[in-house]
């Protein structure tokens, strides 16, 4: 079967972790992911950030990450050339949320019952979608419950190494957990994972 395709939505000082790693662990078992950030074109590069923990820290530290090169225009992107979408965590959520056409583009999997993946700080672009995590299961950063609860979804603190599936629906606290949540994410987006013995002929991944 043919790979999946994958729209990530990202924002400046996004996550880098959040964006590198399951942008090639998905391209990696044969599936397609185009990056998009509002008002910008193909070609151009958004500067990430990497968010990080410490002792004497209650909450995170940023740092400048890699730059990011988006794989679409912005503005033509339309929801029905793809099967999924994924947002990724940091500080781009917090803004990005702001654009209407962000809003619409969650919104429009939401309309297709496609499957949505949002991790970290991710979940602040699904709050402005009220309608998309009202009733679900949500994780997510442990900043983001507030506003999650206000939703009327349900905040759960399944900490820093476990990933969340509710329905189509999959969230996880921070890049922590991005072993556990491209599992789970690849799971909704039928892929498996078949091992074979070392030495026969390889079909080491399939993707539906």
């Amino acid at each position: 079967m043919h790979g999946k395709k994958i729209l990530m939505l990202i924002g400046e000082y996004s996550e880098e972790y959040e964006i590198f790693v399951v942008q090639q662990a998905l391209e990696a078992v044969g599936h397609t992911v185009d990056i998009i950030c509002p008002e910008t074109k193909r070609g151009d590069r958004v500067t990430t950030s990497v968010h990080d923990f410490g002792p004497g820290v209650m909450t995170w530290t940023e740092h400048i990450g890699h730059a990011i090169e988006v794989t679409q225009d912005f503005d033509t992107t339309k929801t029905d050339s793809y099967d999924s979408v994924y947002i990724a965590g940091g500080r781009g959520p917090e803004y990005i949320r702001t654009y209407e056409r962000v809003r619409e583009i969650v919104r429009e999997f939401h309309r297709d019952d496609k499957p949505i993946a949002a991790i970290c700080h991710g979940v602040q672009v699904l709050v402005a979608v009220p309608e998309v995590i009202r009733g679900k299961r949500v994780a997510g950063l442990f900043t983001t419950r507030p506003e999650v609860e206000l939703t009327g979804a349900t905040y759960v603190p399944i900490g820093g190494k476990d990933a969340l599936r509710d329905g189509n629906l999959v969230t996880a606290e921070g890049w922590t957990a991005l072993a556990a949540f491209i599992r789970e994410y690849l799971g909704v987006l039928g892929t498996e994972i078949i091992h074979h013995p070392i030495g026969q002929p390889a079909r080491a991944s399939a993707a539906e």
